[in-house]
């Protein structure tokens, strides 16, 4: 198959889906198949150059949303050469004239709805919400009307969703989602991570390794790791990743006066070889989101062999949980409390089986090649439904 992808942009700072699309990619390519990309991305953005499959970037577009006519034309012109699209995320032009350049090329598409159908939004921002609904109506709820299939990357998200928005059915379907592990050279990525965050050679600590934004939960951590700092005098708190909401400054705030902010160190975005080195260096890794889809960079974690303490608003805790390879509790602050106690609480031996029981979890629920494989089966489903209407009429 020849598949074209959809998405807003293949900068990485821009989080998981990205990351995911990418690694989709290498498997996919790998069993034949031909993936390309189309996006809002400025065509001179070195993000594009870097990446590492055929960009068709088409923006940049006006303002957050990124309206440009380019992408609906460029799909209307091209679309005879692929047999299937995905659609990824909503509430952005990506989606939207993703959609209507597919309708009016009558190329089968899926929509990945990346989590953006949570109610932990509705509750956070209930004004926005009613601004979503009408764009829904208008927009956004046809575009999934009119999918061949609407993914969800777990059973929980997919459940999430339902009755969020009314106005229009949708066909649901639920696919697995994954990552890759690191490669062997272990000694390389401690290095790079050394190098990065030389102030934290030997010394213990946790980890948060994604964006610095209002879900994920850092005031949580902040002030979680300011009560039970004392406990452990010896382990630190690394918040690593891009601060896209400006948060950044009042965290460092509240540290300073909890008189933990000479343990709390903030690298920006790990990258490549540092970010493994981070997972690896971890005693564990620390998600506290409110809401989360699916967490790719808790699978990262675990394909490490680091424990994660997570909330249970992390889609796939249900899985971290069986999997015996990390914590879950609410994403409150008792909560993240807690999760931090129960876990500098077990002993070596109880951390270590943890580690073990991460790895394993990874290889059970959350590798990229069954993923990858999993996505094939349902495109070529969909492509193949595609061209049976084609014949029949």
């Amino acid at each position: 198959m020849k598949i074209l992808c959809i998405i807003a942009d293949t900068d990485p700072k821009s989080g998981g889906p990205v990351e995911g699309w990418r690694l989709n990619a290498e498997i996919l390519t790998g069993m034949g198949h031909v993936v390309e990309f189309a996006t809002l991305d400025d065509p001179n953005a070195p993000h594009v150059a870097a990446f590492p499959f055929p960009v068709h970037a088409c923006g940049p577009g006006l303002g957050r949303y990124g309206y440009t006519s380019r992408l609906r034309h460029w799909i209307v012109d091209h679309a005879n050469g692929f047999d299937v699209a995905v659609v990824n995320g909503l509430w952005n032009h990506s989606s939207i004239g993703g959609w209507q350049g597919l309708r009016e090329a009558k190329l089968p598409y899926v929509v990945f709805t990346h989590g953006m159908m949570d109610p932990w939004f509705k509750q956070a921002y209930p004004f926005k919400h009613l601004l979503k609904q009408a764009f829904w109506l208008a927009w956004q709820g046809k575009a999934l009307r009119d999918a061949s299939r609407v993914l969800f990357t777990c059973e929980e998200e997919r459940r999430l969703a339902h009755g969020e928005f009314w106005g229009f059915r949708y066909r649901e379907h639920v696919v697995a989602y994954g990552t890759d592990g690191p490669t062997d050279d272990e000694a390389s990525h401690i290095a790079a991570f050394d190098t990065a965050v030389p102030d934290l050679r030997d010394k213990r600590f946790l980890l948060f390794l994604s964006r610095i934004h209002p879900k994920k939960g850092c005031d949580l951590l902040v002030e979680a790791f300011a009560e039970i700092a004392n406990e452990q005098p010896d382990l630190d708190l690394v918040i690593a990743g891009p601060d896209q909401a400006g948060l950044r400054a009042g965290l460092e705030s509240r540290a300073e006066k909890a008189g933990i902010a000479a343990r709390i160190h903030w690298p920006g975005m790990l990258l490549g070889d540092a970010k493994w080195g981070a997972f690896r260096r971890a005693e564990a890794f620390v998600l506290p989101s409110h809401q989360e889809n699916f967490g790719i960079v808790v699978a990262e974690a675990m394909a490490c062999g680091t424990p994660v303490i997570i909330t249970d608003k992390v889609n796939i805790w249900r899985e971290v949980e069986t999997s015996g390879g990390g914590i879950v509790r609410s994403d409150t602050l008792d909560g993240v409390r807690e999760a931090l106690r129960l876990w500098i609480a077990l002993s070596g031996p109880e951390k270590d089986l943890m580690r073990k029981s991460a790895r394993e979890g990874f290889e059970r629920y959350f590798h990229v090649d069954a993923a990858a494989q999993d996505l094939a089966s349902i495109l070529q489903v969909v492509s193949n439904e595609a061209q049976s209407a084609r014949r029949s009429k």
